[in-house]
């Protein structure tokens, strides 16, 4: 087992459109579909894994481009370690007095990696000023506990 850590800002706008946030459906449409339909789960099919924006559900970052992995590590200790530089780069920037509150980002911390060490993902996201967005996740690999069935991205 080992762990791959995501980061992700830009504008809430484009974070909001959660249609290029979704898998596509395993099965296409039917035969006989309507051709727009056919031609929205081809572009589902082909953006999805392809688009950096973050996804609805934390494994399937596994499915971004292997680019997209700002780290990989063995230990949950040094993928917490990541996470915690991460936030505490990005601190200054939240846009709540709350978000930038040390003692819960603490909390946050020892959650993190509490469920690293079981074998869980981590996924946080803070508004940031301007406004924007900002994702990090880190996610369990091989296998993955809620999607077994993908495919680690540095193999």
């Amino acid at each position: 087992m080992h762990h791959h850590g995501y980061l992700w800002t830009g504008p809430k706008e484009q974070f909001d459109h959660e249609a290029l946030r979704r898998p596509p459906h395993p099965e296409p449409p039917p035969a006989g579909s309507k051709p727009e339909l056919i031609q929205r789960y081809r572009e589902v099919a082909m953006e999805f894994p392809a688009s950096s924006l973050p996804p609805l559900e934390t494994a399937y970052w596994l499915v971004k481009p292997p680019s997209a992995v700002k780290g990989t590590w063995d230990e949950a200790t040094a993928a917490v370690s990541w996470l915690t530089a991460q936030l505490i780069d990005h601190a200054p920037l939240f846009a709540t007095e709350r978000d930038r509150d040390a003692d819960r980002l603490t909390r946050l911390m020892h959650a993190a990696a509490e469920r690293l060490r079981s074998g869980a993902d981590v996924s946080y996201g803070f508004y940031l000023e301007r406004p924007s967005y900002l994702s990090l996740a880190v996610v369990t690999c091989c296998p993955n506990r809620s999607k077994p069935e993908l495919d680690c991205p540095k193999r």
